[in-house]
């Protein structure tokens, strides 16, 4: 009787050590797409989803992109290009979106600034490469204070505490004798 209990006391302590390290991989809410553009990427249909919509300066949201058919036999590649003459500020490689595995797409990406934007896709596949582009994707003003108002804002606190650290110091030194 009291072998049996030791073993049922040892599964179900391995159950719950099994459940208890899955539970922050469910704590993660699933990506909901708000709006989605179609692009056509040569013989390759895709569709582009946002988290949030209108698009804004400096605010985190994911992107999904899923071609018609899955990802499964093709690899991919994004430039993001900005401005009328498509400056590029980043070129990746499009991998699997880390909380939605069956499309590619990116977690938590904010747009540096304000203004036209155009992604542009190449996706080699069974048909062979194809590039295409998402044009004229207008991102708006960042919400909010500037972001330097918003850093000088959020320095106050640690001023506060640089004078109370100070202030504690002086007053907790030991007095230097007068020389006699």
């Amino acid at each position: 009787m009291r072998r049996s209990f030791r073993g049922i006391t040892a599964l179900l302590s391995v159950i719950g050590l099994m459940l208890g390290a899955s539970a922050p991989a469910l704590a993660y809410e699933p990506v909901n797409i708000v709006h989605t553009e179609r692009v056509q990427v040569g013989p390759y249909g895709m569709t582009v989803g946002f988290s949030t919509w209108p698009l804004k300066a400096m605010q985190s949201l994911d992107f999904t992109f899923a071609p018609d058919g899955g990802i499964a036999d093709k690899s991919g590649r994004l430039a993001m290009l900005y401005g009328q003459d498509n400056r590029q500020r980043r070129s990746q490689p499009l991998a699997r979106h880390p909380r939605k595995r069956e499309v590619w797409g990116l977690d938590v990406l904010s747009m540096p600034q304000q203004g036209d934007w155009t992604f542009r896709f190449t996706i080699d596949g069974p048909a062979g490469p194809a590039v295409g582009e998402l044009k004229g994707l207008k991102v708006l003003e960042q919400p909010g204070p500037p972001l330097g108002l918003s850093w000088a804002i959020s320095t106050l606190p640690l001023f506060g505490l640089v004078a109370l650290i100070v202030v504690a110091w002086r007053r907790t030194r030991k007095p230097v004798p007068a020389p006699a």
